[in-house]
């Protein structure tokens, strides 16, 4: 073919049109995570059924009391160690919990029920609390751990306060189970969770995080980039699925204890204890962005403490299902919404502060009642104490939410008992009846009440090289700018030739 043959018209200039569009899009995503989630087509799936799942909660904690219960009746003793939280009774039990700790993967209930974490995969304990690297982490380190890329259960031989100096960003398969050790996270970040999958954080302080950001931070043993400055979030969860955060406590943070937004879904936030903050938690981006239509949410078991303001949570879009929650005292409110969210209230205790402008457990934002009187808003078995009140709404919800009340809601009076344990268990805990860290087939050692190390450092990371592949943020650019070059015109001359 000549030159001459290649005629100008419609054909032409509509490829040029397309090629100007690809080179903008591989612009975009080169420098704007959101630019990346707007055009990502693989957002997390979400149920199917969520009433199925909501109705699954309630048999399973229905199930765990009345075992409870017949254990106290026929053995005449109230000192059981089952309380009738499905997920403690799931493994707090085995006395040798210390020694079976994957069993933690099976015990989650509710929308993060799928959270694997480093189920199958081997231990890793954690030796250095230092965090001077973001880069390059050592090995032993905890960033080291979170970001390889093998399933890994994680562990904490000591007690260990991290102070962070950028986000902690976790690859995908990990559990972070602080059981038998007092573990602190705070600092830079802190938590960040982003287009990744099945994480389990069990019994963790996480509190005093603030901004970092405007530096390189590694996210997986072949790539570090360019981090923007971020929000302060205790635990940030973007664009991620299968994720179950239990027994923390978290407070003091300089934006939220717990985001999650961009198509998140498959979350249960359980067993926490929250206090000392203004906004506590956000579910969804913006009432506009529509993948988080597909965010699945269950909150349950958590005590909402002392000194807390608003957003718990704060829903935007998705199906958020709160259930046997303490709820002790908020400043404005305690759940919120835009954005036409579900909201399904069950089993909770709602204590009201004194200001009597502030009774209302709920609140619309910025949204006029002729917008919101069709969202699904439901109370079932909610207590409501010092003149707390919960405004519901949705036509037909009766009859919508059928399905997920055909097995009813255990009542909010037993809410003491199954909220008891909340937050950090053992040392360190508000309830010290864990012990040290012990270990054993699944963690080599012994455990005992000194302080003493007792650990194999055989476990403390691998000796996997850290590539700085495209790492840097102009190389990088750099190497779009060569990509786009060669899109439009190196490979539009050889099909010319």
């Amino acid at each position: 073919m000549e030159v001459s043959d290649v005629k100008p018209g419609l054909g032409s200039g509509n490829w040029e049109l397309d090629r100007n569009y690809i080179v903008i899009f591989f612009l975009l995503i080169s420098f704007s995570p959101l630019a990346i989630a707007t055009f990502n087509l693989t957002f997390p799936t979400p149920h199917p059924n969520p009433d199925e799942v909501v109705q699954d909660v309630q048999r399973r904690v229905n199930a765990s009391i009345s075992r409870r219960q017949t254990l106290q009746i026929s053995q005449k003793d109230e000192s059981t160690c089952l309380t009738g939280n499905p997920i403690d009774d799931c493994w707090k039990c085995d006395p040798d919990w210390p020694n079976n700790r994957q069993r933690l993967a099976d015990c989650a209930i509710g929308f993060g029920q799928y959270a694997l974490g480093g189920k199958g995969g081997e231990y890793y304990i954690v030796t250095d609390s230092s965090d001077d690297d973001a880069v390059t982490p050592k090995p032993g380190t905890l960033r080291y751990a979170v970001i390889q890329p093998e399933p890994l259960w994680i562990v904490f031989p000591s007690n260990m306060l991290i102070k962070l100096k950028q986000e902690l960003i976790f690859n995908s398969y990990k559990t972070l189970d602080g059981r038998g050790a007092n573990v602190h996270i705070m600092g830079g970040g802190c938590i960040t969770l982003q287009y990744i999958s099945n994480v389990i954080i069990h019994n963790i302080h996480i509190h005093h995080c603030v901004q970092s950001g405007e530096a390189n931070v590694r996210s997986s043993p072949t790539h570090y980039g360019w981090r923007t400055e971020s929000d302060g979030d205790g635990i940030s969860i973007f664009g991620s699925k299968d994720i179950w955060i239990d027994h923390c406590s978290l407070s003091h943070c300089k934006d939220g204890l717990i985001d999650a937004v961009m198509g998140s879904t498959g979350i249960t936030v359980s067993n926490n204890f929250f206090s000392h903050h203004n906004e506590v938690m956000l579910l969804g981006h913006s009432d506009d962005y529509k993948p988080d239509s597909g965010m699945q949410v269950t909150i349950a078991f958590n005590h909402f403490g002392e000194k807390l303001v608003q957003r718990m949570p704060r829903c935007r879009r998705g199906y958020i299902h709160v259930v046997n929650n303490d709820f002790t005292q908020w400043e404005m409110y305690a759940i919120g919404g835009s954005g036409n969210p579900t909201i399904n209230s069950q089993g909770n205790r709602y204590t009201a502060p004194s200001n009597p402008n502030a009774k209302e457990v709920t609140k619309r934002v910025e949204t006029g009642k002729g917008d919101w009187k069709d969202w699904n808003w439901r109370s079932e078995g909610d207590i409501m104490v010092n003149g707390a009140f919960f405004v519901a709404s949705g036509e037909g919800v009766e009859v919508k939410y059928e399905k997920a009340y055909s097995v009813e809601p255990k009542s909010a009076v037993l809410i003491d008992q199954l909220i008891m344990h909340s937050g950090v268990l053992g040392v360190g805990g508000r309830d010290n009846n864990l012990g040290k860290w012990s270990s054993g087939a699944n963690g080599g050692g012994s455990g005992g009440d000194n302080d003493e190390d007792d650990y194999s450092d055989e476990m403390s990371g691998s000796n996997m090289p850290l590539s700085t592949s495209f790492s840097n943020p102009t190389l990088f650019s750099l190497f779009i700018a060569m990509a786009s070059f060669l899109l439009l015109y190196i490979i539009p001359l050889s099909s010319i030739l």
